[in-house]
């Protein structure tokens, strides 16, 4: 197994790689797409290895992957006289290595669910010709098929590829260079002085906190394991009920993905699938954001009626001048990305890599000063490894899902099943949204989030739009809900993780959790009901009023679920909070 230098050394190649494409102009997709899943193959395929036998079947892995991604990058101009197809025999046996890469990549390290459905739509692309009525189709030449999937820019090398590549590989660069700093203690700092006095004010620094890490982190299970892990120690000491306490943290940090600019890589997906700029987006996703902590923070309020839930003590909050200084290795590189995107309008991208710079030069110093070289280099490790490793885990994700993509679009199977919602909801509106909600649910149980948005949005998506839902409605709607399961039984990863941090039943914390976390269930709903919610760009008065009368709705129906309120004061509570958000659109 190769040292920890080794990777840091070779995470560096992977984030200078990244940043090249960002600074050097038009490089060819079918050069820049297979040469970043080169970068990816030795961290899926070795590093995550954890027994002999992953290694020595890793190595093996990475070594075809790795000739078969540079014969794709090394024949690109050629490969564009092929028009996805495939002429040769030895070319259909690359594709089988590059399909069979990116499946195993996915399996390593994501788990099994994400392949097996990749792997059933390769099934149906090569069989379906042989499936009976309306969900079979044409028999395809395997040559086209294949060719289509592995040597064109569509298939593995199609746009979802080019967001990892461009957009979300610099992001989390830009996400590294943070974590690697003193950018967590500044978010905690914040965090508690915010919110550490009030009444339950250690699980409302716990939301605070995962709400401004999440917005760089954009995993729920990464946000439990660092916020959670000063949050979860503080609550149980100040006598919080452990269930509460793990709830807490498992529902404020699953915000993290919905929470810009990062949101787990969904922004970025949403600007190619939609064509709508990534800074509209992100005007639009941050009211929704900022209404779901809203709900757990009223829930921790309604929390406060049934228990004690002390404030953070004195001592342990920070003074003025340690916020000032921590918050300043946070805010420096924010103010950057943020004058990039709204002052000179660079791209996201291009503007995240200045931010980069900053980031990187403040590595150079601690709370106290300069930073020892032995900290320096610490950091450089940290970002070298991390960033390596996660740009790797998201490629591995999106390519899998690329796959489906791929298969849905060359069998037309995706307007089959568009087709199939609009007749079983019998072309009601609110029927297909249930209906592709409970796909979501389903599919977001085993899939990470970005997989399961792209997989739903790709067949469900045109549903919504013919009947009536806007572009941003209908991706924003299923891009919540694909994040469900991150609360919600019987399969909630954040639960678990926070459960097993505290040391209690994990259905006790997911039973507290989707009474936290109602917001989760409702704003989706309330952003079709009510439009004007995520229309601050165009017409911030009334996404704000929107945003208000929402706000006013999740208050009621959290007290109604969590207060000790008389039944009838509960019903009543109940009743309001749901006419708000469904009688009275905006």
């Amino acid at each position: 197994m190769p040292s920890k230098y080794f990777w840091a050394a070779f995470g560096f190649v992977s984030i200078i790689f990244h940043l090249t494409l960002i600074f050097s102009g038009l490089v060819p997709n079918l050069v820049s797409r297979p040469l970043h899943m080169a970068l990816a193959l030795p961290w899926a395929f070795i590093f995550l290895s954890n027994t002999p036998w992953q290694r020595y079947t890793g190595y093996v892995f990475t070594l075809l992957g790795l000739l078969a991604t540079f014969w794709v990058a090394y024949n690109a101009d050629v490969l564009g006289d092929q028009y996805g197809y495939i002429s040769q025999e030895y070319q259909l046996w690359i594709a089988a290595i590059l399909l069979l890469c990116v499946l195993e990549m996915a399996r390593r390290c994501i788990g099994w669910p994400l392949p097996m459905v990749a792997a059933l739509a390769l099934a149906y692309g090569l069989f379906g010709q042989h499936i009976p009525g309306e969900f079979g189709h044409p028999s395809l030449p395997i040559g086209s098929f294949l060719g289509t999937l592995t040597i064109a820019e569509g298939g593995i090398w199609g746009k979802l590829t080019g967001v990892s590549v461009s957009i979300v590989a610099i992001f989390v660069i830009f996400g590294a260079m943070l974590n690697a700093g003193e950018a967590g203690q500044g978010f905690m700092n914040l965090a508690v002085t915010a919110a550490g006095r009030l009444k339950g004010g250690a699980a409302k620094v716990s939301v605070i906190s995962s709400a401004l890490f999440g917005s760089i982190s954009g995993s729920a299970s990464a946000n439990v394991a660092s916020t959670g892990a000063i949050t979860l120690p503080a609550m149980t000491k100040l006598g919080y009920p452990r269930s509460l306490a793990g709830a807490t943290e498992a529902v404020a940090s699953s915000g993290g993905q919905i929470m810009p600019p990062l949101m787990g890589a969904g922004a970025f997906v949403m600007v190619e699938l939609t064509g709508i700029p990534y800074q509209s987006i992100m005007f639009a996703a941050i009211l929704p954001a900022i209404l779901y902590f809203w709900a757990v923070w009223v829930g921790i309020d309604a929390f406060a009626l049934r228990y004690d839930l002390k404030a953070v003590s004195k001592d342990q909050r920070p003074s003025g001048r340690q916020l000032l200084i921590t918050c300043s290795f946070f805010m420096v590189p924010f103010a950057l990305l943020l004058w990039g995107m709204f002052g000179p309008a660079y791209t996201p991208q291009f503007a995240a890599s200045i931010a980069i710079f900053g980031a990187a030069i403040l590595l150079l110093f601690n709370p106290k000063g300069l930073s020892g070289k032995a900290q320096i280099l610490s950091r450089i490790e940290d970002v070298g490894t991390n960033a390596g490793k996660q740009i790797a885990m998201i490629a591995s994700i999106i390519l899998c899902a690329s796959i489906v993509v791929g298969v849905l679009s060359i069998t037309g199977l995706g307007v089959k099943i568009t087709s199939l919602i609009i007749a079983g909801s019998s072309g009601m509106l609110w029927l297909a949204i249930l209906l592709t909600a409970v796909a979501c649910l389903i599919l977001g149980m085993e899939v990470p989030t970005t997989a399961a948005y792209v997989i739903c949005i790709s067949v469900a998506g045109p549903a919504l739009s013919q009947l009536g839902l806007s572009p941003l409605q209908a991706h924003l709607f299923v891009f919540w809900f694909a994040l469900l399961s991150t609360i919600t039984p019987p399969v909630c990863g954040s639960v678990f993780i926070a459960a097993g941090m505290v040391k209690e039943n994990w259905l006790k914390v997911a039973g507290v959790a989707m009474m936290l976390g109602v917001g989760l269930y409702l704003i989706p709903l309330a952003m079709v009901s009510n439009p004007s919610l995520l229309g601050l760009a165009e017409n911030p008065l009334l996404a704000i009023l929107a945003a208000l009368k929402i706000a006013l709705a999740l208050y009621f129906i959290s007290m109604a679920l969590i207060a000790p309120l008389g039944k009838i004061k509960r019903v009543v509570y109940l009743m309001l909070g749901l006419a708000l958000i469904f009688a009275f659109s905006i």
